[in-house]
């Protein structure tokens, strides 16, 4: 005859609620992992798709003053955010946009760089990278944060497409630096 005791009852119990909660913690990251990067809005509330774009001015890495959104208008707008100036990601999606930028002159658009770094960062990594677009400094963060593109102390990797009038027009949300900017480019085609 078997005999099974309180003890037995007790670890079986335990370990039938450890498989349950491991069980839900497996399907809610595998449901987590089954999603686009895209459709993982991390950092905030998104510019609505179609809307006029959250209007900004910032200090630019040239020393010649502040850059605004505005200044733009007329042409096309690609303002990506970053999360830091001279790291390994983010220094491979500035040589990218930069290898490119031939590309978005001949569809006469402008590229923006926002992180938190300050002008005299920006200024460096331009110098040290060859970057011949503006990088801007939103020390504050408010741009960041109007943009849905802030995280802790951080700009994330968000990029927002804005076309000639304004218009928040196409967002792209933690991009892969290696392949991003060609993304952008193809959607340029589609939009224009």
């Amino acid at each position: 005859m078997l005999t099974i005791s309180r003890r037995s009852v007790s670890r079986a119990a335990s370990m039938a609620q450890i498989l349950r909660v491991v069980g839900a913690i497996a399907l809610i990251l595998a449901l987590w992992l089954a999603q686009p990067l895209g459709a993982i809005a991390l950092g905030g509330e998104q510019p609505a798709i179609g809307q006029p774009a959250p209007a900004f001015t910032l200090p630019s890495n040239s020393g010649d003053g502040e850059v605004a959104l505005d200044d733009y208008r007329g042409q096309w707008v690609v303002v990506y955010f970053y999360p830091k100036d001279f790291t390994s990601g983010c220094t491979l999606e500035a040589r990218r946009f930069q290898q490119d930028l031939p590309e978005y002159q001949q569809r006469h658009t402008q590229v923006l760089g926002i992180s938190v770094d300050d002008v005299d960062s920006h200024a460096e990594f331009c110098d040290s990278e060859g970057l011949k677009f503006p990088l801007l400094a939103d020390t504050s963060g408010a741009t960041s944060k109007a943009y849905g593109s802030w995280l802790g102390n951080r700009s994330l990797r968000h990029t927002y497409i804005v076309d000639s009038e304004g218009t928040m027009r196409a967002r792209f949300l933690g991009v892969n630096p290696l392949f991003h900017s060609a993304e952008v480019l193809a959607l340029l085609d589609e939009l224009q």
